[in-house]
């Protein structure tokens, strides 16, 4: 029986069989990243658009109920709660150290804080489940003037029902709660909402 001689590759033909192969990855490869950047063109200035959308249209929701009295200690271990600020215009916020949104929103507080506490307005910050230590660490080098108190086991925001944070409530002077939100809030917001509390 004769043998059949097989004809195997050269080593040239291997090569070029390679180069081949190689070429033809990267070209798609190629086009799979020029049309991945096209689609991230398009998308994400939707996205932030959006997302810039969002953070125009938050609106604060009409409440009218009794507030809620919060027993605290603020950040020298002084017993607090909310209840001794009756007669002023109250915004409890609820924040965290690590949100995002929460700290965005602190410069803008603060600021409408020092506009507005001569009239009687006053911001409640209640920070959730950080170390004290962390939270003072915070409000030193941020700079901010209203009061600030820990609550390591998130009292407040299991009395007030928070599920998100940042999350705010403005009480009335007579200690009744007139609206809340969540999301960082604007300095316009707070002039359209907040600011006609004053003058009652």
């Amino acid at each position: 029986m004769a043998n059949k001689q097989l004809n195997h590759p050269t080593h040239k033909q291997l090569r070029q069989h390679k180069n081949a192969t190689t070429t033809i990855v990267l070209a798609v490869v190629g086009v799979l990243l020029v049309l991945l950047s096209a689609g991230a063109l398009v998308y994400l200035p939707k996205a932030q658009a959006q997302v810039q959308s969002a953070a125009n249209s938050l609106v604060p929701v009409e409440v009218n109920k009794p507030g809620l009295d919060v027993e605290l200690t603020d950040l020298q271990g002084n017993p607090v709660k909310f209840s001794e600020y009756k007669g002023q215009v109250i915004l409890y916020n609820a924040w965290a150290t690590w949100c995002p949104p929460c700290k965005e929103e602190m410069p803008v507080l603060n600021a409408y804080y020092n506009d507005h506490k001569a009239e009687g307005f006053v911001v409640i910050a209640v920070e959730d489940g950080q170390p004290i230590a962390e939270v003072a660490n915070y409000v030193n080098s941020t700079g901010l003037d209203f009061p600030v108190w820990p609550d390591l086991k998130w009292l407040a925001s299991e009395t007030y029902g928070i599920t998100g944070l940042p999350t705010s409530f403005v009480l009335d002077r007579d200690f009744n709660i007139r609206y809340t939100w969540t999301g960082a809030v604007t300095r316009a917001t707070l002039e359209q909402y907040v600011t006609p509390l004053l003058s009652e």
